[in-house]
């Protein structure tokens, strides 16, 4: 049975990503959101604290165990200062989880210890597909044989850095089998779209992404067959992700509450209004219901259940509705200053309306 306590590792974890995310990321997200860029220096303060690092064996340059829990815990935290910038530090892990649960030796040993060992880069998952009824174990991407290795084609869309990345890892469809594949940047056939103009996280730059006959090399696969290793990863993604809507959440909830017991209307705070205090007790009930589904399905990974994935499954599509309701409610809860850009909570309803199309992206 999993511990409603954290350990100590976890909890000094947790307290660190929670001062970065209140110091740091916070008095920095509104300037971000309307810049459209995120800082780098904010980037690799966030890298600093070896959040992937501490998933990657120590034989790999990192210093820790893989825990889908921690890493849920951390995402929660980093989403809590601003989703964006939580995207854009965890944007490595889309690429180094996958290489951890089905990578080869010499994958491991060529990529996780460089992404381990050196500062922030943006090697990125190639995920996504623009097609209304994306469904992730049915990819359109197609990966077949040519001579001693592959011919990837296809489209993917919502790479972040992609103008920028320094390797991605493709997932297509491979014999009937979805599977990662490790593309460096700069491949031939390999075509970068302009910058997606999306409704949320415009501090975040994503791109699409054409494949046009890119060769893959055979020790660029990374599995050869394994559903089981695709179905974890898959799981992985959407508990990451529940977790970051949690997160988000959570923010939204503590700024409306906020805000309701310092407002006042006809004399009185509007917190005690009764809609307003129902609207709350609401918000902060689903809040943490879907918080004990993230951490049920995080345990279930790491302890290897077999109903893990629909675990995650829930979680992820718990938090997106819950994470909608909360964010409009915050809106609503601060009435017309709800709809202006110098507060918070819009940007967070926009944020969190695109949470399920995050899933592949960040791994836990």
């Amino acid at each position: 049975m999993y511990s409603f306590s954290p350990s100590e590792e976890q909890a000094m974890l947790v307290d660190a990503v929670r001062r970065y995310a209140e110091n740091d990321v916070r008095p920095a997200a509104h300037e971000a959101d309307e810049a459209k860029e995120l800082p780098r220096p904010l980037i690799e303060r966030g890298w600093e604290l070896g959040l992937l690092q501490a998933s990657v064996p120590e034989a790999y340059g990192g210093f820790g165990e893989r825990s889908v829990l921690t890493s849920a815990l951390a995402a929660e935290e980093l989403a809590w200062g601003d989703l964006s910038l939580a995207l854009a530090v965890m944007i490595p892990s889309g690429f180094a989880v996958p290489l951890m649960v089905s990578g080869t030796e010499m994958q491991k040993e060529t990529w996780l210890t460089r992404i381990a060992n050196g500062p922030w880069e943006p090697y990125v998952a190639a995920f996504t597909e623009p097609r209304f009824d994306f469904y992730p174990l049915e990819m359109e991407t197609r990966a077949r044989p040519n001579g001693g290795g592959y011919l990837l084609t296809g489209e993917k869309t919502q790479v972040p850095f992609a103008d920028e990345a320094e390797a991605f890892l493709v997932f297509a469809d491979c014999d009937g089998e979805v599977e990662g594949f490790i593309v460096p940047a700069g491949s031939e056939g390999l075509e970068i779209g302009e910058r997606e103009k999306l409704l949320g996280i415009h501090a975040l730059p994503t791109h699409s992404l054409r494949l046009n006959d890119v060769a893959v090399a055979e020790e660029g696969r990374l599995s050869a067959g394994d559903s089981a290793g695709t179905d974890s990863l898959l799981a992985a993604s959407q508990v990451a992700t529940a977790a970051l809507g949690v997160g988000i959440s959570r923010g939204a909830y503590e700024y409306a509450l906020d805000y309701a017991k310092d407002r006042e209307a006809f004399g009185t705070p509007i917190a005690q209004k009764q809609s307003i205090a129902f609207m709350l007790a609401e918000m902060a009930t689903d809040i943490e219901a879907i918080r004990l589904l993230v951490w049920q399905a995080a345990w279930k990974l790491d302890h290897g259940k077999p109903d893990a994935s629909e675990a995650a499954y829930l979680a992820l599509t718990g938090a997106a509705d819950m994470t909608m309701m909360v964010t409009d409610r915050a809106v609503q809860i601060l009435g017309g200053h709800g709809y202006i850009r110098e507060h918070p909570v819009e940007r967070w309803m926009r944020n969190g309306r695109g949470l399920p199309a995050f899933v592949g992206m960040v791994m836990a």
